[in-house]
């Protein structure tokens, strides 16, 4: 046979693992979380308790849109590059939408031009 051993095979990855870790991260609903936070103080509601989060649903980041154990835990995210970076994006503009993905494809509203006088 010629070639290449096949023992020596090595896979390689379509990510890196840190683009990957990180694409996962930033993922979620950029434009949900923006419209949550511009909300004013007295609309937000109080964390319920519910059995399934961590820390029963008490310890949440409203800009990364985690939940956590407990305070300290919560409290040391806060002090985290990936926690300041997030705080930046959503004080900045606010997030494209699916509308406006639509709207730049040219998959918006059809414009059929002024109605004309029926007669």
């Amino acid at each position: 046979m010629g070639g290449k051993c096949p023992h020596r095979r090595v896979k390689k990855r379509r990510y890196s693992h840190k683009t990957f870790r990180l694409a996962k991260f930033l993922v979620k609903g950029d434009d949900a979380v923006y419209d949550e936070l511009k909300k004013p103080e007295g609309e937000r509601v109080a964390l319920p308790l519910d059995e399934d989060l961590p820390g029963m649903g008490q310890y949440y980041c409203m800009h990364c849109d985690r939940y956590f154990a407990d305070v300290t835990v919560r409290d040391d995210h806060f002090k985290t590059k990936r926690h300041k970076k997030r705080l930046k994006t959503m004080a900045g503009p606010k997030p494209h939408t699916q509308l406006d993905a639509d709207l730049a494809a040219g998959m918006g509203m059809p414009d059929n031009g002024p109605k004309l006088m029926s007669m």
